[in-house]
């Protein structure tokens, strides 16, 4: 079955709940360790992805933490997903690799075409979408000091 890594979800809901909860002040991982649950070894790892890739923005300091480096609905969740296969995929040769005709000349090419359909998919989809429908189904938010400058 194909599906995404956990460090991808974790990703997913860390950059959501940082769009969904904006705010003047950068969200701290620990406020997001809070509200998401997931364990902080995994959410630096992500993070500092994410911050890499232009995702978040990274503020040092006593009062630091993450901001969408742009407007979320300028943020994909396929490029979220991208981001971090690409770290997972490090050093690793990755993939389906047969060495039989089936395996090469038929179930590789339909997984990549699965593959190619998911990311068109999840390309479509955007942080803004994601943050409507968590207001929608009535997620609750960090009111304390929230300011949403989404234009």
């Amino acid at each position: 079955m194909l599906k995404l890594s956990r460090k991808t979800l974790y990703a997913l809901e860390a950059v959501v709940d940082i769009a969904y909860n904006a705010r003047a002040e950068p969200v701290q991982s620990k406020e997001i360790t809070h509200r998401q649950g997931i364990p902080q070894r995994y959410l630096e790892q992500v993070m500092q992805q994410l911050v890499r890739a232009g995702i978040l923005k990274g503020v040092r300091g006593p009062r630091g933490g993450y901001l969408l480096a742009r407007e979320r609905r300028r943020v994909s969740v396929g490029e979220i997903v991208r981001v971090i296969a690409a770290m997972e995929d490090e050093g690793d040769a990755g993939g389906y690799a047969s060495e039989s005709a089936m395996g090469q000349r038929i179930i590789a090419p339909l997984l990549d075409s699965i593959r190619q359909d998911m990311m068109k998919r999840l390309d479509s989809v955007t942080v803004e979408d994601l943050c409507s429908e968590a207001a929608g189904t009535g997620v609750p938010r960090d009111t304390k000091d929230r300011l949403d400058f989404t234009i």
